[in-house]
């Protein structure tokens, strides 16, 4: 899975990007439309539990989890018509399973912003107007496709319909998809469409470097706005960022503590993606590696499973389960089976987050 850092022209999604995944090439130039193809990239997932499984079970290697971003294009007014090239950027959007949307929360007088003024909260109109118009358009053009289908007796065809419908007056009272109520198989029916106002959202506020923990009056509006709408919410200053991807590690904690910083805010951004996309960890923890592997939340234990080997999940007998607390309490596996700590449990177990698991496969 996959999630696209979106927003205006020219409030940081690229810096923010480069960061992330610590790209060294070349800052853009600061005008419209420098990212015209989408870069992707992979980031860690910063998790302290690791961190604590290695104190107790040594491995030869730490792999954490990862999560794939992609930079799109700064969306303007009338991207839905085709305007700066939208339709192909939209496109783009559609692909990807999360939004991170950058809104811009600082005042530079040398950065220009597209519309002439520094005003989040009609960035965030603009964006969720054209993503609305763009998603009218989609249902509007698949309908009469559905109604021709749904005539010839198609089952399918008449649920497609009538969700359609549906997201049609919802879309119409002017509010994004992800507050309309859909059944699970209406909103099963519409998948391959690629909803982009159905796509679940966070907003990133990039601040200015005096405002590291979003105090002021513009971020201010996002982080209750975001509240509002039931949507995540980070406050990063990608300039602050950017340098700290620059430096040396080792001289990173200086720099952090100059600003007031426990950690850098792109690890804080990394997990909110992480979860935004409804993704969590367990891990597997050996002496050959300790282990975060990535999967949906609510997976059950032979999904999990599949997701090391696809023959796991096919095989699967039971998996042998433990948490960082027992792990913790007790200091080694064998400590663990002796207070009775580790669980067995079958197919149907829904791994939670932070799981230690043992996969037993056929």
């Amino acid at each position: 899975m996959e999630a696209g850092i979106v927003g205006l022209p020219n409030v940081g999604k690229s810096t923010l990007f480069n960061a992330l995944t610590e790209s060294k090439s070349a800052q853009s130039e600061n005008y419209p439309f420098c990212t015209i193809e989408p870069n992707e990239g992979m980031i860690t997932v910063p998790d302290d539990r690791l961190d604590t499984i290695v104190q107790y079970i040594t491995p030869q290697k730490t792999i954490p989890a990862v999560v794939k971003l992609v930079d799109i294009a700064g969306i303007v007014k009338g991207a839905s018509e085709g305007e700066g090239l939208g339709n192909k950027f939209l496109s783009h959007i559609r692909a990807v399973d999360a939004i991170l949307q950058v809104v811009r929360c600082f005042e530079d007088p040398d950065v220009i912003h597209v519309s002439g003024q520094v005003d989040p909260m009609s960035d965030i109109e603009t964006i969720e107007m054209e993503l609305m118009l763009a998603d009218i358009e989609m249902l509007q053009n698949s309908l009469d496709k559905a109604k021709r289908a749904a005539r010839s007796g198609d089952k399918e065809a008449q649920l497609r319909v009538e969700a359609i419908n549906k997201c049609l007056a919802h879309l119409e009272s002017e509010s994004p998809l992800r507050n309309c109520e859909l059944t699970e198989l209406e909103d099963k029916s519409l998948k391959s469409y690629g909803l982009l106002t159905r796509k679940p959202l966070l907003y990133v506020a990039n601040v200015d470097e005096g405002d590291v923990e979003g105090k002021s009056e513009l971020a201010e509006k996002v982080r209750s706005y975001a509240a509002e709408v039931g949507a995540g919410f980070v406050c990063v200053c990608a300039r602050i960022e950017s340098e700290l991807a620059e430096i040396d590690p080792s001289e990173r904690g200086e720099m952090l503590d100059a600003y007031g910083l426990k950690e850098p805010a792109l690890n804080v951004l990394a997990r909110e993606a992480y979860a935004t996309l409804g993704l969590q960890s367990y891990f597997t923890a050996g002496e050959k590696e300790v282990r975060a592997w990535t999967i949906p939340v609510g997976a059950v234990a032979p999904q999990a499973a599949g997701v090391i080997h696809t023959d796991f999940e096919k095989g699967f007998i039971r998996v042998n389960v433990y948490t960082v607390e027992d792990l913790v309490e007790h200091q080694s596996e064998n400590e663990i089976k002796n207070a009775g700590k580790m669980r067995v449990e079958g197919k149907n177990y829904v791994v939670q987050d932070g799981d230690i698991c043992h996969f037993l496969c056929n």
